[in-house]
């Protein structure tokens, strides 16, 4: 297949423009869930919004992104409202919280899932695909959804980000000085649940995490700077959707999500290598500077001995 005719389908532009909508906002709020060390929230969340999913298409009977996002959000918000309060109730870690809300939302999400399946519905539901993503199955008002909620996702971000960033780095000071800073701790997982939710129908609950993560993680080897690590995320998740839907396209029976997640995985390898400051080069650049220089002073310096 010619790779500039796959342009030319309204199928794939559509496909096309969804994934990477979703690479920009997953990278964006991606990059505060990995400043706030809370890179496994995102798997946690991801896993909890099957069983709002699955509700969401048993109570309306119709598989409806707009129902499903509004489901999802719902186990998402009972989700973070559960890990809090386990973690501020008891002695267990925030680790163990959200093993443990993991479990215990995808064992439910499971076994809805199974109900659904043997259901009279089930053979018309399609709601497996959202263990693993479907991206082709998305249509003009799903790509519409998905880039109104990007926006708003990449705007609010955008709008609060000195916010974030205090909260993010000093939230004794944050508190402080005012904010509120259990809102705005509410309100990012608000954010994260919301752009798991998005994509779950293009990567699905599995590897949404992977794409959240990942693009932030590989912007953080380039920049020492958080707005410009925000910037990046987002450009790499873009490039992760953009890759993954052409690859896909392209081959026969290959998987849209999957690919989405190695084209990010990509990135992030050739982050970990050719960074400019952080990369393994670099470092092995300015460890064999170091040794030269060292071995260049030592035997200037022996030199300047026998010579007295």
């Amino acid at each position: 297949m010619n790779w500039l005719s796959i342009f030319s389908d309204p199928n794939t532009q559509w496909i096309l423009m969804g994934s990477m909508l979703l690479g920009v906002s997953s990278g964006v709020i991606g990059s505060f869930a990995y400043l706030r060390k809370q890179a496994l929230m995102g798997d946690a969340l991801s896993h909890a919004a099957l069983p709002g999913v699955c509700i969401a298409f048993m109570v309306t009977g119709t598989k409806s992104i707009f129902f499903f996002l509004i489901g999802a959000i719902i186990a998402g918000i009972l989700a973070t409202v559960s890990i809090g309060y386990i973690t501020r109730h008891t002695r267990i870690k925030q680790d163990s919280a959200l093993g443990i809300i993991l479990t215990v939302f995808f064992g439910v999400g499971i076994v809805l899932l199974t109900q659904i399946q043997h259901s009279n519905s089930g053979n018309q539901s399609g709601l497996d695909k959202f263990l693993f993503g479907h991206a082709a199955s998305m249509i003009q008002t799903d790509v519409y959804t998905i880039a109104g909620i990007s926006l708003i996702l990449v705007a609010v971000s955008f709008l609060i980000f000195k916010e974030i960033k205090l909260l993010s780095f000093d939230p004794g000071f944050a508190k402080g000085v005012g904010l509120p800073v259990v809102f705005l701790d509410q309100f990012i997982m608000l954010l994260i649940v919301t752009a798991v939710v998005i994509g779950i129908q293009a990567v699905g609950v599995v590897l949404m995490a992977a794409l959240l993560i990942t693009p932030a993680v590989a912007a953080r080897y380039w920049t020492e700077k958080l707005h410009i690590m925000v910037i990046l995320a987002g450009v790499f998740g873009a490039l992760s959707g953009f890759v993954g839907t052409v690859v896909s396209t392209m081959a026969n029976n290959l998987p849209t999500g999957p690919l989405i997640v190695l084209s990010a995985t990509i990135l992030f390898l050739i982050s970990v290598v050719f960074a400019p400051h952080r990369g393994l080069l670099a470092k092995n650049r300015i460890r064999i500077s170091a040794k030269v220089e060292y071995e260049h002073s030592f035997t200037s310096k022996e030199v300047k001995e026998k010579s007295l």
